[in-house]
């Protein structure tokens, strides 16, 4: 059986990858919202959701996307402890991320105009929001279970981040016009970049690299197939009732 050797290059590697990940999503994010929320004041006229509760939303959620580039700097520069203190956090940020959502998703579901600037059926889109809220909050809670394990952990941490990137892809400029296969597609490219990156350093694929990616990128489609069925609108009309 081969051995898989750690050299001192292939740590420095690792640390710089997860370092230019954290920061290509932060981008990701800022180029796709900057309209709607990091730069509104300059786009008045640029379609936006008037609820605060999506304001806050933004900014918990700017705040774990700094914390992720953050904590993947302290890895990278070796203050593990730091690292581990703040981690405790995020576990904290990770939970407002979730019930946050939520209540966003279902917010703007109950809306008579749905979500904004999405030409779907609110209660049929209510599946994408609510699916990339159940994986994040489940990659994220395996990363913490799986934190003394760092290769699973890490994987985790970033897959679970990935998660959440359609939405501020579909809103880069020209991307909407491609429907959902053009943003999700470029969301994916995200997961390949790992896949590459395990092949490169580990020769063959991590097994949460395998499975999370898997999982992802097959809840996809999963997801569009699912929103159009009278199991899905019967639950997503249930989930609506009385939220305003």
């Amino acid at each position: 059986m081969a051995t898989l050797v750690i050299t001192p290059a292939a740590v420095s590697a690792e640390r710089r990858f997860y370092s230019g990940m954290a920061l290509a999503i932060l981008l990701a994010v800022l180029v796709g919202f900057s309209r709607t929320f990091f730069l509104r004041p300059l786009f008045p006229d640029a379609a936006s959701p008037h609820e605060t509760i999506f304001y806050v939303h933004g900014a918990v959620a700017t705040a774990w996307l700094l914390l992720f580039v953050v904590q993947t700097r302290l890895v990278a520069t070796g203050r593990t402890r730091l690292h581990r203190r703040m981690g405790v956090f995020g576990a904290g940020l990770a939970a407002l991320m979730v019930v946050l959502g939520l209540w966003g998703a279902l917010t703007a579901a109950s809306r008579a105009t749905g979500f904004v600037g999405v030409p779907v059926p609110p209660l049929r889109f209510l599946v994408v929001p609510l699916f990339d809220v159940a994986l994040f909050g489940l990659f994220v809670a395996l990363a913490i279970v799986r934190r003394r394990d760092l290769p699973a952990h890490k994987r985790w941490m970033l897959l679970g981040t990935i998660n959440f990137l359609p939405a501020a892809i579909a809103r880069w400029p020209g991307v909407a016009g491609g429907g959902p296969l053009a943003f999700l597609a470029l969301t994916d490219l995200f997961i390949v970049a790992l896949a590459l990156h395990d092949l490169r350093s580990r020769r063959r694929l991590h097994p949460v690299t395998l499975g999370g990616g898997l999982l992802l990128i097959a809840s996809q489609p999963g997801r569009l197939a699912l929103s159009g069925t009278d199991a899905w609108l019967a639950f997503a009309q249930w989930a609506t009732r009385g939220v305003a």
